[in-house]
């Protein structure tokens, strides 16, 4: 398992740390991204080019445009065609897509012509390009849309729910939100209509994404919860919702925040200037000063506020800032990294 491994700035440049604070690949990027999937992306020139936790870039070629890593694959773009490369900076699957997806579930979405179809990790085509848009495989289906309506295939191409949508997202764990109306709704692998369109579409949103089996549902301008069975755990009533996390989520009423878990019961009384998600047993909380720190799922401040900003924990640290430098912080409130 590819231990983890966390960005770090000295001097402007770019660099990355292990959990210990112990540098692995030195501050030497104006730009960098964190690592996904055993891989990040650093600015070369004038180009992002994926970097591997030894510090070794993919330069075997240079593409426009380099996604992000999806089941050892990732999506490259040569001029205005698409194509895929490996864990090897070499050419997979040449570049000859109009558009190209992710791989999921072994198939990505392409498109050629105007029409949508799938490839496989080979570049064979799987599924002959016939739709007008497709998206993700997962569980075995994958949206897809013809003329104006949406519904899903299964992986040789057949509906298996018919298109009746205005649109489709792809599966979370068996459920997945339809949309009528400019409203969204859920249904299930068997195309049963869990939960009727309702809810709002926000822009730049994540509109009925689950987190801990939960996703925040607005209407009307005020938030609320559904759970992945399509029950309306926590209606709308709310300002202001985030995502759960351990069981818990951000909610705000009157311009304070705190936190109700799954069954809508306030666990957390709202008091605070703002918050985060919970990530590690550790929520971000912030004071009437401006300040942040962290509480524990009690609401106890375990870690006083003194950043001016910070992020969750993830791998047993969170990324912290104070006065403009960088530091990463553990569990305790000790510094495990701080940029000079």
């Amino acid at each position: 398992m590819t231990k983890p491994l966390f960005k770090i700035r000295e001097d402007g440049k770019y660099g990355f740390m292990d959990a210990i604070g112990e540098v692995v690949i030195e501050p030497q990027y104006v730009e960098a991204e964190d690592f996904y999937n055993g891989f990040s992306r650093v600015r070369l020139n004038d180009r992002m080019v994926p970097l591997d936790s030894q510090g070794r870039l993919l330069l075997r070629q240079i593409f426009g445009y380099v996604g992000l890593f999806e089941e050892h694959m990732v999506k490259v773009q040569l001029v205005q065609k698409w194509g895929y490369m490996d864990e090897r900076g070499r050419l997979a699957i040449p570049v000859q897509f109009d558009e190209a997806g992710d791989f999921s579930e072994g198939l990505a979405a392409v498109s050629m012509d105007g029409q949508y179809g799938f490839v496989d990790t080979s570049g064979k085509i799987a599924i002959t390009p016939q739709y007008d848009w497709a998206g993700e495989f997962k569980g075995g289906l994958a949206p897809v849309t013809e003329g104006d309506s949406s519904g899903y295939i299964n992986t040789n191409g057949e509906f298996v729910i018919d298109p009746l949508f205005d649109d489709c997202q792809p599966y979370q764990d068996g459920v997945a939100v339809v949309v009528r109306q400019g409203r969204w709704g859920l249904v299930d692998k068997a195309g049963k209509l869990l939960l009727k369109p309702q809810f709002d579409l926000l822009d730049d949103y994540a509109n009925g994404e689950f987190f801990d089996g939960m996703a925040v549902a607005v209407q009307d301008g005020k938030y609320g919860f559904v759970s992945q069975a399509g029950e309306v755990v926590v209606p709308p009533k709310y300002d202001f919702a985030g995502d759960f996390g351990e069981g818990l989520a951000l909610v705000e009423l009157d311009g304070k925040f705190g936190y109700v878990d799954k069954t809508g019961k306030t666990a957390i009384h709202p008091g605070f200037a703002d918050a985060g998600v919970f990530s590690e047993g550790l929520a971000q909380v912030k004071d009437h000063h401006g300040q942040w720190g962290f509480m524990d799922t009690t609401g106890r401040v375990v870690i006083q506020p003194m950043f001016d900003a910070v992020m969750p924990f993830r791998d047993g640290l969170s990324w912290v800032s104070i006065g403009g430098k960088w530091g990463y912080v553990n569990g305790w409130g000790d510094w495990v990294w701080r940029e000079r």
